[in-house]
C-alpha cells in the first residue's frame, strides 16, 4: 500500500505550498492537517510550539501511514525543524523558509522579508541572512504580527491596513523585492502588488516542492500507480 505526504500549517497557508506539490507530484496521496484549533502560530514560545507541531507529526505518522512530512509553515519549520529530525530520525521531512537565498542568488540589492514575529526572531533567519547575504545587500526584516490571521479569518480591512502602514514604512527604501516569509501571504499576493506594483515578489513554495520530489526519489518512495488523493483534516473536528 502506497504511504502518504503528511503537510502541516496553523490554517489555509500551507495549501500554496500543497499546490505546488500537486503540480510536480500527481501520482502521491497526501492528508493536508490544518491546525484551525491553535491558529495562529506566530505569536506562540518555541516551547509551546513545538509541544502543539510534535503532536501532529506523530499523530501524521501513527495514524496517517505517512512517509514523509512537509511543514508547510515558516514558523513551525523555522522553531521545530532541528527538534523533529532528532526526536523521529526514521522519518523524512522537508521544511519552509523564507525565500532569502532566491533574492542574494539572484543578485537583489533591497530586499524585504516579510514574516510572523516567530520567524523574523529565530535563529534559523539569522543563520539564512548570514550564510546568502553578500556585502553590497540590505536584507531588512519586517515581523507582520495578525497578516497571517488576518488571512486565515479574511479580514479584508485588517489586511489593508497592515498594507498601508508597510508602504508606508517602506516608501524611502529601495526596495527591488519582497520575500513573502509565510506561506499565508502567497494568498494575497495581488493585494502586495498593488501598494508595489514595481517590485517582484518572491516566495519558497516550488522550491519545497522540488526538494519533496528529490528527497522522495533519492529513498525510492515514490507512488508507482496514479493513486492521487488529498484528505484534510481540520484540528478543530478531532
Amino acid at each position: 500500500m502506497n504511504k502518504k505526504i503528511g503537510v502541516l500549517d496553523s490554517g489555509i497557508g500551507g495549501t500554496t505550498v500543497l499546490d505546488k506539490m500537486v503540480e510536480l507530484l500527481p501520482n502521491e496521496e497526501y492528508v493536508y492537517y490544518k491546525d484551525t484549533k491553535n491558529n495562529p502560530y506566530g505569536e506562540k514560545s518555541e516551547e509551546e510550539l513545538y509541544k502543539i507541531v510534535k503532536g501532529i507529526v506523530t499523530f501524521l505518522i501513527n495514524k496517517k501511514n505517512c512517509k514523509m512530512i512537509v511543514l508547510a509553515c515558516n514558523t513551525a519549520t523555522t522553531k521545530c525543524m532541528k527538534k523533529l529530525r532528532k526526536e523521529f530520525p526514521d522519518m523524512l521531512f522537508v521544511g519552509t523558509v523564507p525565500a532569502v537565498k532566491v533574492a542574494c542568488d539572484n543578485n537583489y540589492k533591497h530586499t524585504l522579508v516579510l514574516a510572523t514575529p516567530a520567524t523574523i526572531d529565530s535563529e534559523r533567519m539569522a543563520e539564512l541572512v548570514k550564510d546568502n547575504k553578500k556585502d553590497d545587500q540590505e536584507m531588512i526584516l519586517y515581523p507582520c504580527p495578525g497578516l497571517a490571521d488576518a488571512i486565515e479569518k479574511g479580514k479584508k480591512d485588517k489586511i489593508t491596513q497592515i498594507l498601508k502602514e508597510l508602504k508606508q514604512k517602506m516608501q524611502d527604501k529601495k526596495i527591488d523585492s519582497i520575500v513573502l516569509g509565510c506561506t499565508h501571504y502567497p494568498l494575497i499576493k495581488d493585494q502586495i502588488e498593488e501598494y508595489f506594483p514595481s517590485i517582484d515578489l518572491l516566495d519558497g513554495s516550488f522550491g519545497v516542492a522540488k526538494e519533496v520530489k528529490r528527497k522522495l526519489e533519492n529513498h525510492n518512495l515514490l507512488n508507482q500507480t496514479n493513486t492521487f488523493n488529498i484528505e484534510y483534516i481540520d484540528s478543530e473536528g478531532i
